[in-house]
């Protein structure tokens, strides 16, 4: 390496989702604007199910765990990026871009894995509805949310400390809007083969293990039902997942966006609308799919607007 290269930069410059002037203050507006849904949305999600004692199961504990993670994973990055586009600034702090990096990492990846445990959730209900109860009682359901929240820590640890080995040179440009690993490791002078290497092997194992999960239980729900010979019975049964369902779809479609994005294209502009899809809208969203087509979810909201507001 020569003279000018660097292993402790000043910071990085990240370019966002686009250079010209006259979109940066719609890109403001829009993006204040998903926040503030996301975070009020999965606030009163969390709300209901802290207030209505007829929420307090196994799914709902799971969801209300969801909505934590989404208002977390969308405060790591929407409020710099609102804030760059504010002062007109783009260098974020080599310190401030691994802590990001570390969040968006850890968060990321407990969405998928709470997605998995919900799915384990539904299996159980509808396979094993006699023993549901057994299986599925406070205890598991807190080791479940634990071991989420333990492998993602460390696979987020880990990642973030091989980040920190690698020397940048003066090219310190992230084309995203927030700091994205693969995108960084790109800038670095130093051999990261050690970074792609982890980075790839836990996106596979992290990633295909649990969506496998999701396809086993969904595959034995649905022998499950062809077995029931009651149209409503069958209705009902799946009426439980059709939430859980919408929010896979969501989640999995634009996380596979990215990957595709960013491996078979160069357009960086494609990868980060890819991100905004599945780090941003999906959260947003969220709340809206399971309290539109969740009964209990829109009962409990009618009892809570009642003890608001009792004259009503």
């Amino acid at each position: 390496m020569g003279p000018e290269n660097q292993t402790h930069i000043s910071g990085f410059l990240l370019l966002g989702l686009s250079e010209k002037p006259e979109q940066q203050l719609p890109l403001f507006w829009v993006f204040l604007g998903m926040y503030m849904v996301t975070v009020v949305g999965n606030l009163i999600i969390m709300l209901i199910f802290g207030s209505d004692s007829h929420l307090h199961t196994p799914m709902y504990f799971f969801l209300s765990n969801l909505s934590f993670v989404d208002i977390c994973l969308v405060s790591t990055t929407v409020p710099h990026m609102l804030l760059s586009i504010l002062t007109h600034s783009k260098i974020i702090s080599y310190a401030g871009c691994l802590t990001q990096m570390y969040f968006t990492l850890l968060f990321g990846y407990l969405d998928n894995f709470l997605l998995t445990v919900m799915a384990y959730d539904r299996f159980v209900a509808i396979c094993h509805p006699l023993h549901y109860v057994t299986i599925m009682n406070p205890q598991i359901c807190g080791l479940l949310v634990l071991i989420s929240w333990t492998i993602s820590l460390l696979n987020s640890t880990l990642q973030t400390l091989l980040m920190t080995r690698l020397s940048f040179c003066s090219k310190r440009e992230v084309p995203h809007f927030f700091c994205d690993g693969s995108q960084v490791t790109k800038l670095s002078c130093s051999d990261t083969l050690i970074n792609n290497i982890f980075r790839y092997f836990a996106t596979g194992l992290l990633g295909i293990v649990p969506l496998t999960g999701i396809l086993f239980s969904y595959g034995q729900i649905c022998s499950s039902l062809l077995r029931v010979s009651s149209a409503r019975g069958k209705y009902k049964a799946f009426s439980t997942c059709g939430s859980h369902l919408s929010v896979v779809s969501l989640f999995y479609g634009t996380g596979l966006g990215v990957y595709l994005s960013s491996s078979g294209t160069h357009s960086s502009w494609k990868t980060s609308v890819a991100t905004v899809m599945y780090s941003v809208v999906t959260p947003m969203m969220n709340p809206f799919i399971y309290s539109m087509r969740n009964k209990d979810i829109k009962d409990a909201m009618r009892r809570v607007i009642s003890k608001i507001s009792p004259s009503h």
